[in-house]
């Protein structure tokens, strides 16, 4: 009878004292894709749905379509907040000198011009609460959450409040979004969720 091999246990990294530093997420070996860092603690992202990866497409398109030639739209790199936080928003726009490499793997927080978090089940949370404090308090200007309302997007603007390194609500967006910060846009939400017309219609 033929013996079956042991099923291997993953092999998680075990946390320094004080918890890893964001310098850390470039050093370890073998982390899954989009690993963040918040809070010192490694952040493991769950599978993306269709929903979530169209509306990360459809931000990163729309938004490098109405942005001046000063700013550069980046989809999922991380930010520097603190050396124990390094999030990784879905979408971020940050002045172009910040590119200061094809091979970075972060950006410093005072470069973002705008963060945009596509709202996940397992990441609700924290784009509705750790996040946004985060990135308020880091300075960056403007915030969007982009939730999936059975099928249909509702994009939630917020700006920061600079005397109080919070975010005040702008705008809540169904159908079509138009916003003049941080640069001019108008975006039909609705071709997020259309299906793509058949070839050879």
């Amino acid at each position: 009878m033929s013996v079956l091999p042991e099923a291997s246990e993953p092999s998680w990294p075990i946390p320094p004292e004080g918890g890893w530093t964001a310098d850390d997420l470039d050093r370890l070996p073998n982390l899954p894709p989009h690993t963040e860092l918040i809070d010192g603690s490694l952040v493991f992202v769950s599978p993306q749905t269709v929903f979530h990866v169209r509306a990360i497409d459809f931000f990163k398109q729309g938004l490098e379509a109405a942005a001046p030639p000063d700013l550069e739209v980046i989809r999922e790199i991380t930010i520097d907040i603190d050396w124990q936080n390094r999030p990784e928003p879905d979408v971020v726009v940050v002045a172009g000198d910040a590119i200061v490499d094809p091979e970075q793997t972060r950006f410093p927080a005072s470069s973002v011009k705008l963060a945009i978090e596509v709202v996940s089940p397992e990441s609700t949370s924290r784009d509705r609460e750790t996040k946004p404090v985060k990135y308020a308090r880091a300075g960056i200007p403007h915030y969007w959450r982009v939730e999936n309302d059975k099928g249909r997007p509702v994009v939630y603007v917020f700006e920061l409040e600079p005397a109080t390194r919070v975010y005040a609500p702008t705008g809540i967006f169904h159908d079509r979004l138009k916003a003049s910060v941080p640069f001019p846009v108008d975006l039909d939400l609705t071709a997020i969720t259309l299906r793509r017309s058949t070839r050879g219609a």
